[in-house]
C-alpha cells in the first residue's frame, strides 16, 4: 500500500504545477495525496479488517477470519469500511503531506540548503502527529464499521451515522478516544516512513 501511495503521489505530482514558489504548490499536494491515498486503500482495507477482526478474536487464525469472511460476507466483506477508510486517509492527507512539504521548504529555507533525510523525518514526525490528532474521530468512526456485525447500522458504512452514534453516547471524549497513543504511533511512523522515503529518493534521483 505504501508503494502503491508514493507511486502515485509522485506520478500526480509530476503533471500537475508545483514547486516551491508557486502558490498552487500546497494545493498539488492536495491533490496528489488524497489519490494516492484512494490507491492504497485497495490494498490496506482488505488487511485492516482482517487484523482487526484477529486483534477481536486472538483464538481465531488471520487464515480462518479471512476464508470466514470471503464465505459469509463475499468480497464486499474484505471491504467493509473501505468507505470510511478512503474519508480517514483524504483528510489526513490533506494535513499531513502539505505541512510536511511546507515544514521542509521553511526548515531548507532558514538553513539555506535542503533539509537532510533525518531532518525530513523530524518533520513527517510533526506533521503526521498533527494529522493525527485533527482526524482520530474519523479512525474511531471507521473501527466501529470495520468491526460492526453484519447487518447492523454501523455495517452500512454510514461514517455521519457512525460518529453521530459516538456523540450521543459517549460525547466529545468518545469521538477522541486513543487520541495520544495515535497521536505517538503515528508520529513515530511519520519520522520512519517519510525520512526513509526522502534518503531513498535522494539515493535514486
Amino acid at each position: 500500500s505504501a508503494a502503491a501511495f508514493f507511486i502515485t503521489y509522485e506520478n500526480v505530482k509530476s503533471v500537475l504545477p508545483h514547486g516551491s514558489s508557486s502558490y498552487l504548490s500546497p494545493a498539488t499536494h492536495m491533490v496528489a495525496a488524497s489519490l494516492g491515498e484512494v490507491v492504497a486503500c485497495l490494498i490496506r482495507v482488505p488487511s485492516e479488517v482482517v487484523k482487526q477482526r484477529a486483534q477481536v478474536s486472538p483464538s481465531s487464525s488471520t487464515l480462518r477470519i479471512l476464508s470466514h469472511t470471503l464465505y459469509h460476507e463475499g468480497i464486499q466483506g474484505l471491504y467493509r469500511g473501505y468507505k470510511s477508510t478512503v474519508l480517514r486517509e483524504i483528510p489526513f492527507s490533506l494535513v499531513q503531506f502539505p505541512l510536511w512539504e511546507s515544514l521542509k521548504d521553511l526548515w531548507s529555507w532558514k538553513q539555506g540548503h535542503v533539509v537532510d533525510s533525518w531532518q525530513s523525518a523530524v518533520c513527517g514526525a510533526f506533521a503526521g502527529g498533527f494529522a493525527a490528532a485533527v482526524t482520530t474521530p474519523l479512525d474511531v468512526a471507521k473501527t466501529r464499521i470495520m468491526l460492526a456485525k453484519a447487518g447492523s447500522s454501523n455495517a452500512s458504512g454510514n461514517v455521519l451515522a457512525a460518529l453521530g452514534s459516538i456523540w450521543r453516547t459517549q460525547g466529545l471524549s468518545g469521538l477522541f478516544a486513543g487520541v495520544v497513543p495515535r497521536m505517538a504511533a503515528i508520529s513515530l511512523g511519520g519520522f520512519i516512513f517519510l525520512g526513509t522515503y526522502e534518503k531513498t529518493r535522494q539515493l535514486l534521483l
